[in-house]
C-alpha cells in the first residue's frame, strides 16, 4: 500500500554539520547530476504516456524506485553522503509514491484505458513534493557550505548571530539552557613566528576537526577569528557544558600535530564559558565568555574560567 511506504533506516540528525567542505561540494554536484537523470526520466514518461508508446518495463517493476538513475543515486553514493539531513528520509517515501502513481498512469496508458484525473493528479502532486524535498535539500547544503570557514571547516561567522539568537529563543521559552565558550589557542602566534604559517595552518584545522568530529551533532562550532573558536553547546547546564570544555581542552593538548623538519607541535587551549543569558543580547553572552577567556589567559593558559558578575 501506498501509505504505508517504510522509511529508510537512517542516522537521525538535523544539520550538515557533519559533511566537511569537500564532501558537501561534491554532494552538491552528485545531486544536480541526480537531479538531471531524474527531469530526463519525467521527460521519457510524458513522452510515453502522450504518444502511446510501450512503457520501459523498469518502470513497472515493485521497485522502480531503486532502478531508476535517481534512485541507484540515493540508495547509493546519496545515502551515504546525505543520510543525516533531515530531509532526506522524505525524498525516498515521495520518490517512490511517485514511481507507485507512474506506474498506474503507465498500466492505464498500455491497456488503453483513459487515465483518470485523480491518478495524474496523485503523481502530479508526489513528482512537486519529491521536487521541493530536493530542492530544500540543495539549498540547505549550499548554504551551509556559503557559512562555512573555507580553512577549518568550522561555521564562519557569517549567519552566527542568528543562529545564536535561534538558540536564545529556546532558553527564553524554557526548552534547554545553553552554554557558550570561548576557545582561543595558546601561544598560537609562537607556533607561526617558529613553524610558519603553512603549519599554524595545518595546527588549526586539526584542532578545529578534532572538535568537531567529538561534538554533537546539535552543538555549533564557529570559527570566531584567527585561532580564536566559539562553541554553543545546546541543552547543557554550566556544570555540563564545563566538563565538556575541560574533556576537550584535555584531549587537544595530547595532539601531536605535524611541525617543520621532524618536529611535532603540541598546542593548548585556554576557555572562557558562560550560559547563554535569555535576558541580555546575545552579543553581551559572547562578550562575557570573552572576558572568563582573557581571565583564563591571564592565569596562566590551559585552563577553563567560568564568568561570574565580578568580571563586569
Amino acid at each position: 500500500m501506498i501509505g504505508d511506504l517504510a522509511r529508510p533506516v537512517l542516522k537521525s540528525m538535523t544539520t550538515m554539520d557533519s559533511l566537511s567542505p569537500d564532501l558537501m561540494r561534491s554532494s552538491v554536484a552528485e545531486l544536480e547530476q541526480a537531479l538531471f537523470n531524474h527531469e530526463q526520466w519525467c521527460e521519457g514518461l510524458y513522452s510515453t504516456l502522450i504518444c502511446r508508446l510501450p512503457p520501459d518495463q523498469r518502470d513497472m517493476e515493485v521497485d522502480a524506485h531503486r532502478r531508476c538513475r535517481f534512485g541507484q543515486w540515493y540508495y547509493g553514493t546519496g545515502s551515504i553522503k546525505l543520510s543525516s539531513h533531515r530531509g532526506f528520509e522524505e525524498i525516498a517515501i515521495e520518490h517512490q509514491r511517485m514511481h507507485q502513481y507512474a506506474a498506474t498512469l503507465l498500466n492505464a496508458s498500455t491497456h488503453r484505458v483513459p487515465i483518470s484525473v485523480q491518478d495524474y493528479e496523485r503523481f502530479d502532486s508526489a513528482l512537486k513534493r519529491m521536487r521541493l524535498e530536493i530542492a530544500t535539500l540543495k539549498h540547505d547544503i549550499e548554504d551551509a557550505l556559503y557559512n562555512l570557514d573555507p580553512l577549518t571547516g568550522a561555521a564562519s561567522r557569517i549567519g552566527m548571530l542568528t543562529k545564536l539568537r535561534e538558540e536564545q529563543e529556546l532558553v527564553k521559552r524554557k526548552v534547554h539552557s545553553c552554554c557558550l565558550a570561548m576557545m582561543d589557542l595558546d601561544d598560537f602566534k609562537n607556533v607561526n613566528d617558529t613553524h610558519g604559517h603553512a603549519i599554524g595552518d595545518r595546527v588549526l584545522v586539526g584542532f578545529a576537526r578534532y572538535v568537531m568530529a567529538h561534538l554533537r551533532p546539535y552543538d555549533k562550532f564557529f570559527r570566531y577569528g584567527g585561532e580564536e573558536f566559539l562553541l554553543c553547546a545546546t541543552g547543557t547546564d554550566l556544570v555540563t557544558g564545563t566538563g565538556v570544555v575541560n574533556r576537550l581542552r584535555e584531549e587537544v593538548s595530547s595532539i601531536a600535530h605535524e611541525g617543520s623538519s621532524t618536529k611535532t607541535v603540541h598546542v593548548t587551549v585556554s576557555v572562557g564559558i558562560t550560559l547563554l543569558d535569555p535576558d541580555v543580547s546575545v552579543e553581551e553572552s559572547i562578550d562575557r565568555a570573552d572576558k572568563a577567556l582573557y581571565l583564563a589567559k591571564s592565569r596562566g593558559r590551559n585552563q577553563t574560567v567560568v564568568w561570574d558578575a565580578s568580571m563586569l
